[in-house]
């Protein structure tokens, strides 16, 4: 079986697949400071209640956008499953061309985002990631990456907004009654849920005038993917593993590392 790690600014998601489906799926908050003993100890505790063991997982793949993260997240691989993981990186055989000036620089969870978009849906596509930071990736019909844009993400731009104006309160996320708000709260959660909205759609219309492409699908993901998904018509489809798609088909094309109880 193959463990799957996406390390995000904001959540880790462990994931195991069996060959044919996903078995489960865990997520903590990400921590530069946990160690891998206790991300082990987390781990396969909540691996045993679904009844697997670390003897079921034989290969590992990593993708992070957190560097500092990835030395604890090796570890586990090495000290608990024996496999040596291989790391999604710019120079791994993707399948398709990375047309970017820097391609080194390009986050690995936009790259593996792009390969599970092109291999599921195909293109020519834009993939929507609605995390820490909002990013749109490009896809062409041949499934090259082109780049794309990077935002602030919504819950960073709440949070930026009641630190940086003393009467504003921190407030949810959620769809209001009506775009006019009534009260502080309502006028912000509009703003913050209606502004998105006007963002995806003006960015999504920008990049289809640009690619002189208008019949691009658009794919969303993370968590808020839903919600924002409610205030406009041009998501087409939602699908909250796209990331660990691409680990899992990243894991099928590349050899993965030998297993660490072969070095023994």
């Amino acid at each position: 079986m193959l463990l799957a790690i996406d390390a995000g600014n904001t959540n880790v998601v462990f994931a195991v697949h069996d060959g044919a489906e996903w078995r489960g799926r865990w997520r903590i908050a990400t921590d530069p400071d946990r160690t891998s003993d206790e991300y082990a100890v987390w781990l396969l505790t909540l691996m045993q209640f679904s009844g697997l063991k670390p003897a079921d997982v034989n290969r590992c793949v990593i993708g992070t956008v957190v560097p500092v993260a990835l030395y604890n997240l090796r570890r586990v691989c090495r000290d608990w499953f024996g496999a040596e993981p291989l790391i999604a990186r710019s120079i791994l055989d993707w399948g398709f061309d990375i047309k970017v000036d820097q391609p080194q620089e390009v986050g690995a969870d936009r790259l593996l985002n792009a390969l599970a978009a092109h291999h599921h849906y195909k293109g020519p596509l834009i993939v929507i990631d609605f995390g820490t930071a909002t990013t749109f990736d490009v896809v062409d019909g041949d499934g090259a990456y082109l780049g794309g844009v990077i935002a602030p993400g919504i819950n960073l731009s709440i949070e930026a907004l009641h630190r940086a104006a003393a009467r504003l309160p921190r407030i949810g996320i959620g769809r209001p009654q009506s775009v006019i708000g009534r009260n502080t709260v309502s006028a912000m959660q509009s703003g913050m849920f209606w502004g998105y909205v006007g963002m995806i759609e003006g960015i999504v219309a920008r990049i289809r005038g640009e690619s002189e492409t208008p019949h691009m699908k658009i794919i969303a993901t993370g968590g808020l993917a839903p919600l924002l998904a409610e205030g406009t018509t041009i998501i087409e489809r939602i699908d909250p593993d796209i990331t660990l798609e691409g680990l899992r088909l990243l894991a099928a094309r590349n050899p993965i590392p030998i297993s660490h109880k072969d070095l023994l």
